[in-house]
């Protein structure tokens, strides 16, 4: 009962971590990839040692680049994502690349046009959209037998508020991070946000599940419980199933962070943030909700 009986404390930390978010967003924007605006990616393979990422970066401002994003790859490469390039930039990859101790080899180029990228950028918008409504229409229809004290819809709908936070925490992160090491988002880190949204629902469901067992069986012995009581009850009963859930993958996202391959040092990173966000959501922000709600009904 603590978390129902501090909720406002609880809603106030919210408040605070969505504004930090939202003033990210705004004032520095997000660093968007060559996967979403148009680009170039070029993946480069040595043979020998690896020149120091400092010195490829001085040659290649030096060789008219800007903008460019370069990234370890294994322990003998590099991947570099960067705007469009000219031909004579192209041809000279393998020689900024390459330095006295070792030869450096264009592994992989691809280009993407800038219809293209907003092709991408518009898909992953509407999947994102997508999956929200989806999943507001499966916990409406799941708890469509709970009708009271709270509709089922409205189980739904403070699901999408939660995942909302879930979403824009880890976006005003990066555009934050962006705005300090320019760092840019692609593909993978649309993929990092639809698995968060998934991985922080089901967490969310779990508390809500065990609110609506409780809500049954209150009705079945004829108890009478305050839905404050009830609602604490569930999340008592959760949490500590949740915690330890979530305390696991996060151990296993740093890991990866820490060990991986940089290709996906930035898509487990996301994942971090969001599933840290998911985390405190579903267990100090949808079930006070839930009450606060209630509340709010039961004074109309």
């Amino acid at each position: 009962m603590f978390i129902i009986r501090n909720r406002n404390a609880f809603f106030a930390i919210t408040g605070i971590a969505l504004l930090a978010a939202l003033g990210s967003i705004f004032a520095f924007g997000l660093h968007l990839g060559p996967d979403f605006t148009g680009g170039t990616l070029v993946e480069i393979r040595y043979d020998g040692a690896r020149l120091a990422p400092g010195a490829v970066e001085q040659r290649l401002t030096d060789a008219g680049f800007s903008g460019f994003s370069l990234r370890e790859s294994g322990e003998d490469g590099y991947t570099l994502r960067a705007a469009a390039i000219s031909d004579q930039q192209r041809e000279s990859l393998s020689a900024i690349f390459s330095h006295t101790g070792g030869t450096a080899y264009v592994d992989q180029l691809s280009e993407v046009g800038p219809t293209i990228g907003k092709e991408l950028r518009n898909k992953a918008l509407i999947a994102l959209a997508l999956v929200l409504l989806c999943i507001l229409l499966f916990i409406a229809f799941a708890f469509r037998k709970v009708s009271q004290p709270v509709s089922s819809w409205r189980y739904g709908l403070i699901a999408l508020l939660t995942l909302g936070f879930d979403v824009m925490v880890p976006v005003g992160f990066f555009a934050f991070l962006g705005h300090l090491t320019g760092v840019q988002v692609d593909a993978l880190f649309a993929t990092a946000v639809l698995t968060i949204l998934g991985y922080s629902v089901h967490d969310t469901i779990v508390v809500f599940d065990r609110t609506r067992e409780n809500l049954r069986l209150n009705e079945e012995r004829n108890r009478k419980e305050d839905f404050a009581a009830t609602a604490g009850r569930s999340l008592e009963q959760t949490f500590v199933r949740s915690m330890n859930t979530s305390m696991t993958t996060i151990v296993v996202l740093v890991a990866l962070f820490a060990l991986g391959p940089a290709a996906t040092k930035y898509f487990a990173l996301t994942l971090l943030v969001g599933i840290v966000a998911g985390t405190y959501s579903s267990i100090f922000l949808a079930t006070p909700l839930l009450v606060a709600v209630e509340k709010w009904r039961g004074r109309r």
